[in-house]
């Protein structure tokens, strides 16, 4: 198989994950933009989420279920006091 064939990139992308998107979508924008059919991430993050996402590109997707193991850590802000219509953060102000 020529690298032609096997795809042009390999290895991994840190990406910084925006609010708002999910890691299928970080997914298929680094498949647009690299024009690369194998490109997963390890491990998903929330769509509210605000952080790092690896993501493996061509050869690099075969070690995604070592990484995936690995531990995370989080940070979280809260406010007390408020209630809103949906219960999470992006629902209306009730209270």
């Amino acid at each position: 198989m020529t690298n032609a064939q096997r795809g042009r990139y390999h290895g991994y992308l840190v990406i910084d994950k925006p609010g708002g998107w999910t890691s299928h979508d970080v997914v298929a924008r680094v498949r647009r933009i690299l024009g690369e059919r194998r490109v997963g991430h390890a491990g998903t993050l929330d769509p509210a989420a605000v952080g790092v996402l690896p993501v493996a590109v061509g050869d690099a997707t075969r070690t995604v279920e070592y990484l995936a193991v690995a531990s995370k850590s989080y940070r979280a802000e809260i406010t007390l006091g408020i209630e809103t219509d949906s219960y999470d953060a992006d629902g209306g102000v009730v209270a």
